[in-house]
């Protein structure tokens, strides 16, 4: 691929992450305003899943994408790695970071969710190790050395102070533990998700990963106030911010994502979060007014130390 095409995919892969960092800001103000968690998913996907049918449609009207408006993946196998996709990409990934948000800060959400292409790494280097087929083979080359062994536990120990920094008893680390287990869940989407992209473009794969992640967060929104809901609908900047999070940060950002992904590759691709956290800082010192203590700090810098270093080919 030339160089200039390169270049362009990193340019949006780093507008996308830009995006992402204000997200964790808009999704706070929308707790604050009484939205849950699995409130706020299922608003922002029903808007996207709706946005990207609707382009699809347009799509396959005008002869550009046939495969976009198919209903169904080429074989039961794939369409169980989109349904695995959508969990871990879609309701189990926003769920763990919404609920992070609910008890810890903004911009801490955000530099723990970076390690996400440090977990990339190693669970791909676990899936190369122990399964096979044709899926897997087409993942990334991955070499352990002394970058990736050092680097995981310099952000290991970043991870580390950014969740224990707090000196009171009262205050609980269960934020920071969401915001790793969001971390996770999207390296495990990272991992196939761009070979997906690859075999069946990125608006049928995100379609896919958009419905099945609204469908698997159906559950945990049972015993909702719908009171609640309707009363903070009616708000001016509620609906701001999710149709920022629905039709911006989710359909226009998934599609791009998922695009540079399967040109990039999936680790390639995902280092590109440790950059999250910066946008994150600053538009919560800006908006929210907070602030990071010293040693979150420290802990914060030696996550993005350990992810550059991890991903250093």
């Amino acid at each position: 691929m030339k160089v200039k095409s390169l270049l362009a995919y990193h340019l949006l892969a780093l507008l996308v992450v830009a995006v992402w960092g204000v997200t964790f800001v808009c999704t706070k103000i929308l707790i604050a305003a009484g939205l849950k968690p699995a409130e706020i998913f299922a608003i922002r996907f029903t808007l996207a899943y709706a946005g990207i049918w609707a382009f699809c449609l347009y799509r396959g009207r005008k002869g550009g994408d046939h495969q976009a408006s198919k209903l169904f993946s080429s074989t039961a196998f794939h369409e169980a790695i989109f349904v695995f996709l959508g969990i871990t990409g879609g309701s189990f990934y926003f769920l763990t970071e919404n609920t992070a948000l609910v008890y810890t800060q903004a911009c801490n959400v955000a530099f723990l969710v970076c390690s996400a292409p440090l977990f990339t790494a190693l669970l791909t280097l676990a899936v190369k190790r122990f399964c096979h087929g044709k899926l897997v083979d087409g993942l990334e080359d991955i070499h352990v050395g002394w970058p990736l062994v050092t680097g995981t536990l310099l952000a290991l120990g970043g991870m580390a102070m950014v969740v224990f920094e707090r000196q009171t008893l009262q205050l609980s680390p269960k934020g920071d533990f969401f915001a790793i287990g969001a971390a996770v869940c999207w390296a495990l989407y990272s991992i196939f998700m761009a070979q997906m992209t690859s075999e069946y473009g990125a608006l049928f794969a995100t379609r896919k990963v958009f419905f099945y992640g609204l469908l698997t967060i159906i559950p945990f929104l049972f015993g909702g106030d719908g009171a609640a809901v309707a009363s903070a609908l009616v708000q001016p900047r509620v609906i701001l911010n999710l149709l920022f999070l629905g039709l911006i940060a989710s359909l226009a950002c998934f599609i791009v994502w998922n695009k540079v992904m399967s040109k990039l590759g999936s680790f390639t691709t995902t280092n590109y979060v440790y950059l999250n956290p910066f946008f994150t800082l600053v538009s919560s010192m800006i908006i929210l007014g907070e602030r990071m203590t010293v040693m979150s700090a420290v802990g914060s810098l030696a996550i993005i130390l350990g992810v550059i270093l991890a991903g250093k080919k």
